[in-house]
Formats: C-alpha cells, sequence, structure tokens
C-alpha cells in the first residue's frame, strides 16, 4: 500500500504523520492488492479538513472530514472511508452469490411437470 500525504496551511509534525499511517494501515483488511491513499489536510476557516483519495485495481473512494482539530478529523474521514468499503464489499458479495442464482421459467405448466427431453430440446 502506498501511501502519500500532502499538508496545506498546516505544519507537518511526525505525531500526525504517524496517526495517518496507523489510520491507512487499517484500510489494508480490506484490500489486498496494490492500492494508493493520498491524503490532503489542511486549514481553511479555522476548521481542520481532511481527504482521502483511495485508488486500487478495481476501486475508487474519496472521504473527507471536517472538524476543529486534525486528529478528529482524521478520524472521522476514516470512519467515512470505511463504511464506503464496506458496502462496496458487501454489494461484491452478494452479487458473487447471486450469480447462479437466477431461474427463469418460460413455460410456467411445465414448472411442476414430469422431465421432457423433448419439450427441453424445442425450447432451447
Amino acid at each position: 500500500m502506498k501511501i502519500t500525504v500532502s499538508f496545506i496551511n498546516l505544519e507537518h509534525t511526525p505525531s500526525l504523520d504517524e496517526r495517518i499511517q496507523e489510520k491507512s494501515q487499517k484500510l489494508a483488511k480490506y484490500l489486498g492488492g496494490k492500492t494508493h491513499v493520498k491524503w490532503s489536510c489542511y486549514i481553511k476557516d479555522n476548521y481542520h479538513y481532511a481527504e482521502i483519495d483511495l485508488v486500487g485495481p478495481s476501486i475508487e473512494c474519496h472521504a473527507t472530514g471536517k472538524s476543529q482539530t486534525m486528529y478528529k478529523t482524521i478520524d472521522q474521514a476514516i470512519n467515512k472511508l470505511e463504511r464506503q468499503l464496506n458496502k462496496k464489499k458487501e454489494i461484491f458479495k452478494n452479487r458473487m452469490h447471486r450469480k447462479g442464482a437466477d431461474l427463469v421459467i418460460l413455460d410456467p405448466e411445465m414448472a411442476w411437470a414430469e422431465y421432457d427431453e423433448d419439450y427441453i430440446e424445442e425450447a432451447a
């Protein structure tokens, strides 16, 4: 996982960098491949903002957090991103399990009838 951090109008401190690295590693449980996590942290109108862009082989997500402190903002943004990843993971699971479940009955009367090879060949 590649992590890129940029700070605008904000001082880069080792503790902030460590916090971002730690929170970004939580995302590894959802993603098992080459991903790029891009953080943008800045201050605007006396609020702290953190934006996360996550780009992977089959996924793209974006989340933003806003609060009075940068630590709280980072937590908000990572929670939003985790919810998005959970939702996408559930959609993928449901789609995977539903793949062969679509059964189409062309003639409802034949659904309960005995198996007839001639009828099946004609329908195909």
